[in-house]
């Protein structure tokens, strides 16, 4: 079946034209446009689609693009999201049930970005506290996808997704503690790409947490923009842990081995068009000349439950120790997804530590299943992106959290282990949604994602929301 499309974007002759970062970077350094005029006519696009699309949480009063004058992306406009500290506006993790207070420092994480010389026009709407697969609320109006306004932009960076998707800014801030940027990016048509743990500065909320699950990146309309904030923010901080990435500009001559497979390791099968996504892509990368696979990852069976069970804590945390978030934070005006989590933890709360136990051994599996592999290619997600309504936090929890598992079957591996992974666009349902594929590697591996995530950029470039 197919419904009316209402596409939002604003792609225009302007300071902006249809640049990646890259290359808006690129026209700032030769004079061919201002700093001052590119931030000047973002903050119109800004406008113009957020009327639409409602991706903005809060506006940087007066920009200046000769703050952060250095770096890859020196004058590129862009969001943070508002669950990470920029100085001078609040930061409200999407929530209602406190009062948020402007921020008195940038977090760490914001620092690195700005390393990266891009200019902050403001920050960018996600659900409540990042706990859901889309970017909907109850009483306020949902983030919409700029290819369907009748449909997600994703969770829980969807905010900075449809800024980005629609043209507003090349970049924007995301993180990811379940598929928060690869979800988004598959929704919205986007490249998104989620680090190793450790690859960037730790998240602020995670870095207390027996297991830190939570990744900072951005989304990104080109793999080089992803490829090039890598390797900028590599240059302000590195974990000497890690092998450093550097700047990958393009495909490697390499023959990967890459095992493939359309379901979740956690028994959910995906539905026809993510599947048939998954193997066009495989037969692409037979034909560039790798090696393709099926392959099984044999992880605990228990693992959606246990990290349904982490999830509930988080919620659970974040309700009892709320009065750090604002004096007036009451849990009782968390929204139903919030409050359903923290309740079924509630029940359970004992079986913490041998919950925590179970996933830090998810490592041990997913190793075994990468024997002889480079890369794992899969869905991103179950089934294709959901109208506006089906994932509200509105919807009952029962029905609500039995929607999100048959959903997001895919993303939260990665975290749990913290392997990178990257969702690249690599179809389109019959009503012209995109579709998106996850390459996932081994621990330090981004160099061998964006090298693959080239290769099939240049095998068939990305579709454009221009043209649809």
């Amino acid at each position: 079946m197919t419904t009316e499309r209402t596409t939002v974007h604003a792609f225009r002759d302007d300071a902006l034209g249809e640049h990646d970062a890259v290359g808006l970077a690129d026209a700032i350094r030769r004079g061919e446009v201002g700093a001052a005029e590119v931030a000047r006519d973002a903050v119109e696009r800004v406008r113009e689609v957020d009327a639409r699309l409602h991706a903005v949480q809060a506006h940087v009063s007066a920009p200046d693009p000769a703050v952060w004058a250095r770096g890859a992306f020196a004058g590129v406009p862009t969001f943070v999201k508002d669950n990470t500290d920029y100085v001078g506006l609040p930061t409200g993790h999407g929530s209602a049930a406190f009062t948020p207070r402007a921020a008195r420092k940038h977090s760490p994480f914001t620092r690195q970005f700005l390393s990266c010389g891009v200019t902050v026009l403001g920050k960018s709407r996600l659900p409540e506290f990042g706990f859901s697969p889309t970017t909907e609320f109850e009483g306020a109006e949902p983030v919409r996808n700029p290819w369907n306004t009748g449909y997600s932009a994703g969770g829980s960076s969807g905010g900075s997704a449809a800024l980005v998707a629609s043209g507003a800014v090349p970049i924007a801030h995301a993180n990811d503690g379940g598929g928060s940027i690869r979800i988004p990016a598959a929704c919205c048509g986007l490249v998104g790409l989620k680090p190793t743990r450790g690859r960037v500065v730790a998240h602020d909320q995670s870095r207390q947490l027996p297991l830190d699950i939570v990744a900072d990146g951005i989304v990104s309309r080109s793999v080089r923009d992803t490829a090039a904030f890598l390797a900028d923010a590599e240059l302000s901080w590195r974990n000497p842990k890690l092998p450093p990435v550097g700047l990958v500009e393009g495909p490697s001559g390499r023959r990967l081995r890459i095992g493939y497979l359309k379901d979740s390791p956690s028994g959910v099968h995906s539905h026809a068009a993510t599947r048939q996504t998954v193997t066009e892509t495989a037969e692409r990368l037979e034909r560039l000349g790798h090696a393709v696979q099926p392959v099984e990852l044999d992880i605990d069976p228990r693992f959606t439950d246990d990290f349904l069970t982490y999830w509930g804590m988080l919620s659970f945390l974040i309700g009892t120790t709320g009065r750090t978030f604002g004096p007036d934070f009451d849990r009782n005006r968390m929204d139903g997804l919030s409050r359903g989590l923290r309740e079924e933890y509630l029940k359970k709360w004992r079986s913490t530590p041998g919950v925590v136990r179970r996933l830090k051994r998810t490592k041990e599996a997913y190793a075994a299943g990468f024997r002889g592999l480079d890369l794992v290619l899969s869905p991103v997600l179950a089934h294709t992106t959901p109208p506006i309504g089906h994932l509200s936090p509105a919807v009952p929890y029962a029905t609500l959290i039995e929607r999100i598992l048959a959903y997001v079957a895919f993303t939260p591996v990665d975290n749990v282990v913290g392997t990178p992974s990257i969702s690249l666009p690599a179809g389109a349902t019959e009503d012209g949604l995109p579709i998106g594929v996850m390459f996932a590697g081994r621990p330090g591996s981004e160099r061998t994602l964006l090298e693959v995530a080239f290769a099939l950029e240049a095998d068939r470039p990305f579709r454009r929301i221009q043209d649809a």
